[in-house]
């Protein structure tokens, strides 16, 4: 399979910035928004509004986020082409229910009814102590939001808290994909490891995680209602709103030791 483009997406750009007594002209380092097209055996399926990197994942983790692909078996290739604006992907021959549309940067899509996982019985436990230390070092892994401010992020990380990978990207839905590429690509055992992320984790966000059979969730913000029930049902620990050694555990608490 070809490489991804993972040089850092940035761009400078000349801005005026007010600070509270005079307008200066200044330089900025903004995040790079592209729109890449992915195809499927040919046929173009959608527009992700994205930063352009890590393509090759995201890719995979869209295709399996949407049930088109169930394994890595499914996947024949993936070709990035185009300078990074196109993604081709061929896969097993099978139906397809997607249109040719478009993702905003939020990551919002019209998805139809969607197959969910099994309920997740993993036996996993997860310490106050390596959740709080896991948010920090997912925080520091914000390379490109630290430059630009313009990221969101999600990490994967093993059972006692230490990071995997890292993906940063505009849309946080898009970082989630990229994560489900990498387990896909890499063969990833799922059963005992963390999600974290900076973004608010609602039912969408809920909803991949359920799929790639991860039992636990971290967030820097809060989930939604829906993804509370949804991480009730799905047997996913969410715990959200980690800030200055601080956090809420909103569902299946059995998990953490306190």
């Amino acid at each position: 399979m070809e490489a991804d483009n993972t040089k850092i997406p940035i761009e400078v750009w000349d801005v005026q910035l007010y600070d509270g007594g005079k307008l200066s002209a200044i330089t900025d380092r903004i995040i790079r928004e592209v729109p890449v097209e992915l195809y499927l055996n040919g046929d173009k399926v959608i527009t992700i509004a994205c930063a352009g990197i890590h393509l090759e994942e995201l890719a995979a983790g869209f295709l399996k986020s949407e049930g088109i692909i169930r394994s890595r078996q499914d996947l024949y290739g993936i070709t990035v082409s185009h300078g990074g604006s196109q993604i081709h992907a061929s896969t097993i021959d099978r139906k397809q229910l997607l249109h040719d549309r478009s993702i905003l940067s939020s990551g919002a899509r019209e998805t139809g009814s969607e197959q969910m996982g099994k309920t997740i019985t993993s036996d996993m436990k997860v310490s106050v102590t390596n959740a709080l230390r896991l948010m920090d070092d997912h925080l520091n892994a914000t390379v490109i939001h630290k430059a630009t401010h313009g990221t969101h992020c999600s990490s994967l990380a093993d059972g006692e808290g230490r990071l995997i990978v890292s993906r940063e990207d505009i849309g946080r839905h898009n970082t989630l994909d990229m994560i489900g590429g990498y387990i896909l690509l890499n063969a990833v055992d799922c059963s005992k490891k963390i999600i974290a992320t900076t973004g608010r984790v609602s039912s969408e966000i809920a909803s991949k995680v359920w799929k790639l059979g991860i039992p636990v969730i971290l967030s820097h913000a809060v989930p939604t209602s829906q993804a509370i029930m949804m991480g009730n049902e799905a047997g996913i620990t969410i715990i959200g709103y980690m800030r200055n050694g601080k956090m809420t555990v909103y569902s299946h608490r059995e998990r953490v030791i306190f």
